[in-house]
């Protein structure tokens, strides 16, 4: 399968893959949304944000460049601020990212204390609970054991298994801003 994978993308001459993004002209790269904003604080167009992390991951580890393929004229200018807005977009992702494993970090943090609580008053009330032992009294000191642990499941749960794909998104970000960008005038036929 990966072999498969790797024949779609051609190399450069020391050997890294190429991602080709072609387009007649660079501002076909940028999302029309925000049409008057200058091209440095213009996002990207979702599709080539789409088709250089789809290639990265098919990639794995092996290293990469990314190639714009422009039918129009380039000049330096332009060279530049498409290099700039390519590693702003990925830096400005790569926040989100980093905004979102935070606020998962926070709400396991909040699972966490809310089930130490509930173990402490479960504990409290199973220890005295002993000497008035009515069904009532039982059934509620038992739902508190199970939501404390409930509580504290879910918590390790977040921590434990939920990072990991922010951790490696965020790794893909930082390989896409460090990336080297290269660039090809294609001439139409």
């Amino acid at each position: 399968m990966e072999k498969r994978i790797f024949e779609r993308y051609s190399h450069t001459k020391d050997g890294k893959f190429i991602i080709d993004i072609a387009a007649p002209k660079i501002e076909d790269l940028y999302n029309n949304y925000d049409k008057f904003a200058p091209y440095l604080k213009k996002d990207l167009e979702q599709g080539v944000v789409d088709y250089i992390v789809d290639s990265v991951n098919d990639l794995g580890n092996e290293s990469f460049s990314i190639q714009f393929s422009i039918e129009a004229a380039l000049d330096n200018d332009s060279i530049s601020r498409l290099k700039m807005s390519v590693s702003k977009y990925f830096l400005y992702l790569q926040d989100l990212e980093i905004r979102e494993l935070k606020k998962m970090f926070r709400t396991s943090l909040i699972l966490f204390l809310i089930g130490i609580v509930i173990l402490t008053l479960s504990v409290w009330v199973n220890l005295h609970i002993e000497e008035t032992k009515t069904i009532i009294n039982r059934v509620f000191a038992e739902g508190l054991t199970v939501a404390a642990w409930v509580s504290l499941w879910e918590a390790l749960a977040t921590f434990l298994v939920n990072w990991m794909p922010h951790r490696r998104q965020l790794k893909l970000y930082e390989r896409i801003i460090h990336a080297p960008i290269l660039f090809k005038e294609t001439p139409t036929i």
